[in-house]
């Protein structure tokens, strides 16, 4: 089990990543492509991001063993903005830290040897590890971005609104059934026994789409405290209530235009009805309708259901002037589901 344990500092402190972690989502995804459980969940994930692949894996592999602890380096804060600001954080690793977290591996000593040349600042071994991961990120992670991007999204929605609700109590009490909110202390499964003690620097919370069954954490205890937990499958947010273009009302209907407009950043089907100004099973009908059209994603929270817009969804509030090319979407069969975390 892992605790984590808060003072009041911490949970003033208490963040939620805006985005989804390039790295994290990189690296973590290594672990579903190489698993075998869930196949009927993501299975055509697996399948097709194999074919895009050349070797990257084999690469990749001494570094991000199928279980226990990578180095903590692979993963630097700076993923959050985005790949490229990731990459260059990780090549400029000190070579101390390098060679620290190399050692923890239990293959330490069979590494191979542009790997371990890492740790004596070596720019091609740095090189090649940060093109193994760029091929590997554009052919498991970049043609489904969008729709991570999507999930996260709708993830935070849920989040947001319990912390709207109750505060940074009822935030960590909404997070997933493997980890329980205890105050002041958060526990959640882990394959060790191990206690996080944040003293007041507060916790930056990232759901990810490729973290599967249980959170994942820095094995450095010094490190800004981060916790990856597995995001809710849901969808994508949008600004606050929007208007619908009346050239949208003649393509869906203006009730649904309507009801497109106004889930914003995410809302019940209660408060929608009330939105709209319909009754409750008539804004379920069309959101659902507008759900199997890809345009809305929907996620049960308790007793509540949460509609959120997709990507599509909210290109089309805008007018469609931006509308992102689907051709390299993610399969709705390519939800992956993570089977044992990748640091500890």
């Amino acid at each position: 089990m892992l605790r984590v344990h808060f003072t009041g500092l911490d949970l003033a402190r208490l963040r939620l990543a805006g985005d989804p972690d390039a790295l994290w989502e990189t690296v973590l995804s290594l672990h579903r492509l190489r698993d075998k459980q869930g196949e009927s969940i993501f299975g055509d994930w697996r399948s097709e991001t194999r074919a895009r692949l050349n070797g990257e894996t084999r690469l990749l592999a001494p570094l991000v063993p199928s279980r226990g602890y990578f180095p903590d380096f692979l993963t630097p804060p700076e993923g959050v903005l985005g790949l490229d600001s990731g990459m260059q954080a990780l090549r400029e690793t000190p070579g101390e830290r390098v060679h620290r977290e190399l050692g923890r591996l239990p293959t330490a000593r069979t590494l191979p040897a542009w790997i371990r040349s890492m740790a004596e600042g070596d720019d091609r071994a740095f090189a090649k590890l940060t093109g193994a991961l760029q091929a590997y990120h554009e052919a498991a992670i970049a043609p489904y971005w969008q729709h991570i991007q999507a999930q996260i999204e709708a993830d935070r929605a849920v989040r947001g609104r319990a912390l709207l609700d109750g505060g940074a109590d009822a935030l960590l009490s909404s997070l997933p059934p493997m980890m329980r909110w205890r105050a002041p202390v958060l526990e959640a499964d882990y394959p060790v026994d191990r206690d996080v003690h944040l003293n007041g620097r507060g916790l930056l919370l990232v759901p990810s789409f490729f973290c599967r069954r249980t959170p994942v954490t820095y094995r450095d205890p010094d490190l800004t405290p981060v916790l990856v937990y597995p995001a809710r499958h849901m969808s994508e947010s949008a600004p606050a209530v929007q208007t619908a273009p009346r050239s949208l009302g003649k393509l869906v209907g203006h009730t649904r235009s309507a009801v497109l407009g106004s889930i914003g950043g995410g809302c019940t089907t209660s408060e929608l009805a009330r939105r709209v100004g319909v009754s409750a099973a008539s804004a379920s009908q069309h959101a659902g309708v507008l759900r199997e059209a890809g345009l809305v994603l929907t996620l049960r929270n308790g007793s509540a259901v949460m509609h959120t817009l997709t990507p599509l969804g909210a290109a089309l509030l805008r007018g469609g002037h931006k509308t992102t090319q689907l051709a390299q979407r993610a399969p709705q069969s390519s939800i992956p589901e993570r089977s044992t975390p990748a640091t500890m």
